[in-house]
């Protein structure tokens, strides 16, 4: 295995990942599974395993940065754990297909959702919707491996944040779900080292640059241009996973 390209491809995944607000799960399971071979259970562990550090270096950088909003990410994370657990428990009873519809529509949604949510920086945000991303999230990681981000970054462009708080915010989310989710994945003992190892290493990189470019945007105009691409990405990413 060319330990090069795996860096360059973790450090190219964990930058723009961290920068969006999402782990990056999904995007490596696609790469473990479709590139190297990997299988779905070795695939969802090694995913988590990779993404965990570059999330938890993502998340305190944001935290020195004030860009977290504490109140909303603690009350996702609260529901979530305990989706986390629930999916954990319930992904070997659930058919594949079923699984593949359930969180491509899910995605799909999510994805409209952003698209047609309207940004208002005087909105105060809808705490109970929080509690609901949160489940959504903690299934999608509990059941799938995935990291469970586009839930969370959609639903605090839904509630009326700015793509940086939304990316900030989530990354404090997503540190305690996916460790959370590691507990269950690495007990089957399915992580594949030889290819997690230089992933993870080069996500690394990209967690500590990430941060310091959103320190230098301008959240509005970020949020102008980013979240519709992030839209349009949750919907392919939706349909792609229900019809695969």
């Amino acid at each position: 295995m060319n330990i090069v390209f795996l860096i360059i491809t973790g450090f190219i995944i964990g930058t723009v990942v961290i920068t969006l607000g999402g782990g990056g799960a999904a995007f490596y399971l696609g790469i473990l599974t479709t590139v190297f071979g990997l299988g779905p259970a070795s695939a969802a562990a090694t995913s988590l395993v990779t993404s965990f550090p570059s999330l938890l270096i993502g998340s305190y950088s944001y935290f020195r940065l004030h860009k977290i909003k504490l109140k909303i990410a603690w009350r996702m994370i609260i529901f979530a754990v305990p989706a986390v657990v629930v999916g954990s428990l319930l992904s070997p009873h659930i058919p594949v297909k079923i699984y593949q519809y359930i969180i491509g529509g899910i995605l799909a949604v999510l994805g409209i959702q952003t698209l047609l949510s309207k940004q208002d920086g005087h909105k105060k945000p809808n705490k109970w919707l929080a509690p609901i991303y949160g489940v959504i999230s903690g299934l999608m990681v509990g059941i799938g491996g995935l990291s469970g981000g586009g839930p969370v970054v959609a639903g605090l462009l839904v509630m009326g944040t700015d793509m940086v708080t939304a990316a900030a915010t989530s990354s404090l989310v997503l540190v305690v779900m996916t460790a959370t989710g590691l507990v269950f994945h690495l007990s089957a003992g399915n992580v594949d080292w030889s290819v997690g190892l230089g992933l993870m290493f080069g996500a690394i990189m990209g967690s500590f640059l990430a941060p310091v470019l959103l320190g230098k945007l301008d959240p509005q105009k970020f949020t102008k241009y980013v979240k519709p691409i992030l839209g349009v990405l949750l919907v392919v990413m939706g349909t792609f996973t229900a019809f695969k």
